[in-house]
């Protein structure tokens, strides 16, 4: 089985979808569930998870009811308000929802770049391992060191590592700084990490599977054959590339992966970190 671990739906307001620019009008729209499923059968891939866009309980709840509706999406990554005292009785509440499987907050967006080890925030967090749900890690590359420092206060807790920490891109010149830090986080085996949304941190306006392989090569030498995932980050993936030409480029960094590596890769991993019907 083949599993898209990260992608969004959204119904479409410039009011409530803030961070989609004037800069980004193919996501200027709505993006549903037949939307998706059109694309992913094209593509082979069976299951989806589906991930929080705005942080708020009312679209945690929507996503949660969507994916009661449709078989095929097998988990959602929703948000809640961790750093808030209403912390524990939203997560209580929504923790019975069976399809709810983690949570995560836009850290990226925090204008201080130590929001992660916040008191309140990591108290919000501790919660979590005792309802079973999992934290997705939402950072840009600069936020790795304070993201070890945050993993390691919590050393039973889950973790998943969204779009390989989004490192800064081009042709022409590697992330070193980005490649340190990432196999350092690695070396916490209560983190996973997804190859997605690698494609829209490539600053060049063209890309190829070149450009993404020095990425891929690391993110795969850090996480391994067991806690490295696909997904797509449709549909903020249009901004580069289709749903399609994604899922073949990724299919030809991972072509020299053993069947089981792939198996595992495509959709196993995903299945045990989220822990997936």
């Amino acid at each position: 089985m083949k599993v898209d671990s990260h992608h969004h739906f959204w119904n479409y307001s410039a009011e409530e979808y803030g961070w989609i620019g004037e800069h980004m009008s193919v996501l200027r729209r709505d993006f549903q569930p037949a939307d998706l499923l059109a694309e992913i059968q094209a593509a082979g891939v069976d299951a989806v998870v589906s991930v929080q866009a705005r942080q708020t309980i009312e679209e945690t709840e929507w996503l949660v009811q969507t994916a009661m509706s449709h078989d095929w999406i097998r988990g959602v990554v929703g948000w809640v308000p961790l750093a808030d005292k209403s912390a524990q009785a939203e997560i209580e509440r929504l923790s019975h929802f069976e399809k709810l499987k983690a949570v995560r907050h836009v850290v990226q967006d925090e204008p201080d770049d130590a929001f992660i080890l916040g008191n309140s925030f990591n108290q919000g967090v501790g919660l979590l391992e005792s309802y079973g749900l999992v934290y997705d890690i939402l950072v840009f590359a600069k936020h790795l060191a304070n993201t070890i420092q945050f993993v390691d206060q919590h050393p039973q807790q889950p973790f998943v590592l969204d779009h390989i920490a989004k490192p800064t891109i081009w042709a022409n010149k590697f992330d070193d700084g980005w490649a340190q830090n990432l196999r350092e986080l690695a070396k916490r085996e209560n983190v996973t990490c997804k190859f997605s949304g690698v494609v829209t941190e490539v600053r060049d306006d063209r890309w190829s599977v070149d450009t993404l392989r020095p990425y891929w090569d690391v993110a795969w030498e850090a996480f391994g054959a067991e806690r490295l995932m696909y997904g797509s980050d449709w549909p903020v993936c249009l901004l580069k590339s289709e749903y399609g030409r994604w899922v073949q480029a990724v299919q030809q960094l991972s072509a020299d992966l053993s069947r089981a590596e792939q198996e595992n890769f495509w959709g196993a991993n995903a299945a045990r970190a989220y822990n997936l019907k």
